[in-house]
C-alpha cells in the first residue's frame, strides 16, 4: 500500500516529467505503477487515501464454507491428530478416503484460528541429491551410525547403534551399548544381514569415518558378507543423511527424555518403542507420506493409488478450488545415496578445458 503522501510525490514526479517532453507510460514505468493507476489516482485527487484496505470484496467461488473449515478445525484438533502437522493429516484423511482440504489450506486455518503453535514441522537440513548408490528396492542400500543417549548423570552417556534402510527408511537394526567397540558394531552388522536374508547378496552398507568402521576386521567382516563397503567424504557429514536425519527424528520426539535415560535397560525399552513406532506408524515425508514398514514390503504401491483417486474424485467435485493437478502421489522407484560433487567438478571442468581447446 502506498501512503496518501507519496502518492501526491509520484504524480507530482510524473506530472514534471511531462511537461519535460516523457511520454506517461515511460514514467509510470519508472516510478513503479502502471498507467490505469495513475489515471485512477487524478481521477480521485491526490489527497484521496488508498481504499483498498476498506474496499468490500466478493468472496471467492472456491472459498470454504463456515461448515467446512469448522470440519477442518475438528479433524485438526481430534485426538488423533491433535499432535500431527497438516502434513501428516492429509496423507492419514485420504487413506480413509475422506478429503476435506488442501495441506496449505489446512496451515492458513490454523494461523488463523492459533492453533498452530506446536505443528510447525522441522524443517529440512539438506536437499542435496545423492547420487553414488541407488536403490531401486528395498535391502540394497543401508546406513548406519552411532549417536550418543545421555544417561543418569551429566557426561555419561549410552551408545545407539542403528542401521536403516535408505530405500524404505525402515529400521533394520540397532543395539545399545555403554561403549563405542568394533565388537559390538561387527555383533549388530552380522545379525541384521542374517535377518534380513542378505548373507552373499547385492548389499551397500554406508557409514562415516568412524574408527570403528574404518577397523580392519570391521571390513575384513562385510568382506565375509559379501557386503559392498561405503563411507562419507572426510568432513562432510552430510553424505550420511539418511542416518543423521534418522537420529535427529529420534531426539525430536516429543516424549523423548530430555533429562536422559536412568538405566541402559530404561534406553533399550524406550528405543524399541521408538522404532515399533517409527516403523509401522510414522508417515515419512521422503516416501510419500507411508510407513517405513509399508514402503519396505511393498504395500504402498497400492496406498498411493487409493489416495490418487481420493484427491480426482475431489476436484471433479469442485472443480473451481484447484489451480493446477492434484497432489502428486506417484510411487517413488529409486532411491539415490552420497553425492560426488568433487567428481562432478572435475568433469564439468574436464569439459571446459576441451571446450577452450577448441575454440
Amino acid at each position: 500500500m502506498i501512503s496518501k503522501a507519496d502518492r501526491q510525490e509520484v504524480i507530482m514526479l510524473i506530472n514534471e516529467a511531462r511537461k519535460s517532453g516523457a511520454r506517461l507510460e515511460p514514467a509510470c514505468k519508472v516510478v513503479g505503477i502502471s498507467v490505469r493507476t495513475y489515471q485512477r489516482w487524478i481521477k480521485q485527487g491526490p489527497h484521496t487515501a488508498d481504499k483498498r484496505p476498506i474496499a468490500k470484496r466478493k468472496a471467492p467461488a472456491n472459498k470454504l464454507s463456515q461448515e467446512e473449515k469448522s470440519q477442518v478445525i475438528k479433524a485438526c484438533n481430534s485426538s488423533k491428530f491433535v499432535d500431527l502437522t497438516p502434513a501428516q493429516i492429509v496423507p492419514r484423511l485420504a487413506d480413509e478416503g475422506i478429503y476435506i482440504a488442501s495441506e496449505s489450506t489446512m496451515y492458513r486455518i490454523l494461523r488463523e484460528e492459533k492453533l498452530n503453535a506446536r505443528r510447525v514441522p522441522v524443517k529440512n537440513a539438506n536437499k542435496s541429491v545423492l547420487t553414488t548408490h541407488i536403490a531401486t528396492g528395498p535391502n540394497q542400500v543401508w546406513t548406519w551410525d552411532i549417536t550418543w543417549l545421555l544417561g543418569p548423570v551429566l557426561g555419561f552417556y549410552y551408545r545407539l547403534y542403528m542401521i536403516v534402510d535408505i530405500f524404505s527408511r525402515f529400521i533394520v537394526g540397532w543395539e545399545i551399548h555403554e561403549k563405542e567397540l568394533t565388537i559390538h558394531a561387527k555383533r549388530l552388522i552380522k545379525k541384521t544381514t542374517f535377518k534380513h536374508g542378505k548373507y552373499g547378496e547385492v548389499l551397500v552398507l554406508h557409514s562415516d569415518n568412524g574408527s570403528i568402521q574404518k577397523a580392519q576386521d570391521f571390513q575384513s567382516l562385510l568382506t565375509n558378507l559379501g557386503i559392498t563397503k561405503s563411507y562419507s567424504r572426510p568432513r562432510v557429514s552430510n553424505d550420511n543423511a539418511f542416518s543423521e536425519a534418522l537420529f535427529k527424528t529420534l531426539k525430536y520426539t516429543k516424549d523423548f527424555p530430555m533429562n536422559g535415560f536412568a538405566t541402559i535397560d530404561d534406553a533399550r525399552k524406550w528405543v524399541a518403542g521408538f522404532v515399533e513406532l517409527y516403523n509401522n506408524e510414522f508417515l515419512h515425508s521422503g516416501i510419500k507420506f507411508v510407513t517405513p514398514y509399508q514402503r519396505h514390503y511393498g504395500l504402498d504401491k497400492d496406498i498411493l493409488a487409493q489416495r490418487d483417486l481420493v484427491y480426482k474424485a475431489a476436484r471433479a467435485k469442485t472443480p473451481e478450488r484447484w489451480s493446477k493437478k492434484t497432489r502428486d502421489w506417484t510411487w517413488t522407484d529409486q532411491v539415490a545415496l552420497n553425492p560426488t560433487k568433487e567428481l562432478d567438478n572435475v568433469k564439468k571442468e574436464t569439459v571446459n578445458k576441451l571446450k577452450r581447446q577448441l575454440s
